[in-house]
């Protein structure tokens, strides 16, 4: 039967989902984390060995090796609960769907030349893409994060990128961000951002409140201020905020998290209109799921049972390059005539 067929590391998640020895290694992998399986439904076509790469480093080469081992463990296997399915339909047996042939990004030479742009959460994810991409086309990059050993691994691959290792929220590193960038910016992109851990309002504390809000909205709005005005003196400038599905919908997180987001969307489209004579665009990107370096937990049972539910029809993980050309495309002057527009970069799951 195909439950019984050897798993590699090329095998799909549904595959290891539906092993009888490889099923229970992965959902206790998953519960390790706080997750239940319906985490992994987006990414049920990837190999496990994609998935992994699309970690950031929590699932290593030696972890996936004795996964493998685990599940093709002869004595496992010969213990491991039979099902006679012989007259059912085995998907497993069935060739896989088609794949759409992967995205490969494409850079534009020139782009970003002369130009200056600010992007936050640049150590890891969807920030380092962005960081790289307009360093990749002739920008000049003040890249920002609050860990300093991230930003050094990330700027080494930037030319002429230039590091600021600090919090957003805290007033001495929005100066020292701005005196980085030498005067002139002429795009930022606010990609910092963190998650909550999927409480509903009556179960959620102050800490994570006040903590996401103040990374999420409080650096956003903090920064953004000191950069306008040297948008101001130069005529004009282009923001892209990094708002969420999170952002358009309930069902997607928890009450801080979702709030951050809404709160993100406000800013971008009352800024748009307040500078839209200053060409000065104001726009947002509003993930889906993607391989970032963000975790999502669980510290909810309510929680767990409302966003976990909604999770099952999460549409595949997007690359953080995916996300990097739409938020590079609004930063640069191809979008021209784009101000005030919340653009869901999510796969589709905003047409759900």
């Amino acid at each position: 039967m195909a439950k019984d067929k050897a798993l590699s590391a090329k095998s799909s998640i549904g595959a290891w989902l539906k092993h009888p020895v490889g099923g229970p290694i992965l959902r206790d992998l998953l519960a390790q984390g706080g997750q239940t399986e319906s985490a992994l439904a987006p990414v049920k076509l990837f190999s496990l060995e994609r998935v992994a790469s699309m970690s950031g480093g929590r699932m290593p080469q030696e972890m996936i090796d004795d996964m493998v081992r685990r599940a093709n463990d002869p004595n496992a296997l010969a213990a491991a609960p039979v099902t006679d399915d012989d007259d059912e339909d085995d998907e497993d047996e069935l060739p896989a769907p088609p794949m759409a042939a992967p995205w490969v990004e494409r850079i534009t030479p020139g782009r970003f030349d002369g130009k200056t742009v600010i992007v936050t959460g640049a150590g890891s994810g969807i920030g380092r893409a962005v960081a790289a991409r307009v360093a990749a086309e002739g920008g000049k990059v003040v890249a920002v994060d609050i860990s300093q050993e991230r930003l050094d691994a990330a700027v080494a691959e930037m030319p002429g990128a230039v590091a600021v290792a600090g919090d957003i929220t805290s007033e001495d590193a929005i100066a020292k961000v701005v005196a980085a960038a030498g005067g002139r910016v002429d795009g930022l992109a606010n990609v910092a951002g963190i998650m909550d851990d999927m409480t509903p309002l009556h179960e959620v504390s102050d800490a994570v409140w006040s903590r996401v809000m103040a990374v999420n909205v409080e650096g956003t709005f903090r920064l953004t201020r000191a950069v306008l005005p040297l948008m101001l003196e130069a005529g004009g400038g282009s923001i892209v905020n990094v708002a969420s599905e999170a952002g358009l919908r309930g069902s997607a997180a928890g009450l801080a998290y979702t709030t951050s987001k809404h709160a993100v969307v406000g800013l971008t489209k009352s800024t748009s209109f307040m500078y839209a004579g200053k060409n000065i665009r104001v726009n947002a990107v509003a993930p889906g799921p993607v391989a970032t370096g963000i975790e999502a937990s669980f510290a909810s049972e309510l929680g767990q049972e409302r966003v976990g539910l909604a999770m099952t029809i999460l549409p595949p993980i997007a690359e953080a390059a995916q996300l990097a050309a739409s938020i590079t495309w609004l930063l640069s002057d191809d979008a021209t005539n784009v101000t005030g527009v919340i653009l869901p970069s999510d796969g589709g799951w905003s047409a759900i």
